[in-house]
């Protein structure tokens, strides 16, 4: 039942492998409706996750699944605008918040904190565990709350989380992990890039991932979900493999098609536009920064890589 038109294959894993599932992963969006411009293309954000989940409404999936940051830095305008998006949605929809859904300290704004997030994306907590097709979705807050990272873009699964976590995957037999931020090997990718562009900032990381990743692999949890860094990619960690997804605001706009059988899970990069919008993508993303532009060639050196892994 692989829909092979979707894209290109990004991904085949062996686990995790289960009775037939399908599901989409949308990252990123970034809607931001008074704001133009950037290598995100504010303006065009909420075109692109429309676009996004009509298409998924063509791909008979049981989820949709969003490793966050949905608004352009958590505006309660701009959550309008996701909720309005999502009003169509026959699917449910599992998020967990990004960096930019939760409240940091420059806002201007008043954002929801995560608990709000939780109840309006979620199965209404963090984190929390439902059952998707042969599945077990796990999700995790590693963006914080306002009172935790409230200063910094940083992500941290903490240790509350973590001794949940545990539990929750004694009882898991097919696991799923959805969460925002990075594993080191996919972090190390940006670093690396900068012997080419040395002038090229550090996205934000993840802090202290060995306990998260350490958890995950004694429970028997081998995949994970992230967003982030606005680019497909792919790193192993102490047992665990991390797919990151691209987003559908940045270069190169798309989302990931997912299909778990007995056989394992195949991974596509879906486009949310065409090829005029892409080209208008890479454009401005290569030369809104050094740092955006590093992000670009990335990008391209993934895409034209794929898949990513095969096993």
């Amino acid at each position: 039942m692989s829909d092979e038109s979707a894209g290109p294959l990004m991904a085949r894993l062996d686990a995790p492998a289960a009775e037939h599932t399908r599901f989409a992963v949308v990252a990123d969006p970034h809607v931001g409706v008074r704001a133009t411009g950037t290598s995100k293309l504010f303006e065009h954000t909420r075109e692109h996750f429309e676009n996004a989940l009509a298409d998924i409404a063509t791909r008979n999936v049981d989820a949709v699944l969003s490793p966050g940051d949905l608004t352009k830095d958590g505006e309660p305008w701009n959550y309008d605008a996701v909720d309005e998006t999502l009003a169509g949605l026959d699917v449910p929809f599992y998020a967990v918040p990004g960096n930019h859904d939760v409240p940091k300290k420059r806002d201007e704004h008043d954002s929801p904190d995560a608990s709000w997030f939780a109840k309006k994306y979620g199965p209404g907590e963090l984190p929390y565990h439902v059952e998707l097709g042969g599945l077990d979705l796990i999700g995790l807050n590693s963006s914080g709350t306002s009172e935790r990272l409230y200063e910094s873009h940083d992500g941290q699964v903490t240790a509350e989380s973590l001794e949940w976590l545990a539990e929750t995957l004694d009882t898991a037999e097919n696991p799923l992990i959805l969460v925002h931020h990075n594993f080191p090997p996919v972090s190390d990718q940006i670093e690396a890039h900068r012997e080419i562009e040395p002038e090229m900032g550090l996205p934000p990381v993840m802090r202290d991932p060995e306990p998260f990743a350490d958890v995950l692999a004694a429970g028997g949890a081998e995949l994970v979900f992230t967003g982030h860094y606005h680019l497909p990619a792919t790193g192993e960690y102490r047992g665990v493999r991390e797919l990151a997804a691209p987003t559908t605001c940045s270069f190169p706009q798309s989302y990931l098609l997912c299909e778990t059988s007995p056989e394992g899970t195949t991974v596509r990069l879906v486009p949310v536009t065409d090829e005029t919008g892409l080209e208008l993508g890479h454009a401005e993303r290569s030369q809104d920064s050094v740092t955006s532009g590093g992000l670009t060639a990335i990008a391209a050196a993934r895409l034209a890589s794929f898949p990513l892994v095969y096993e």
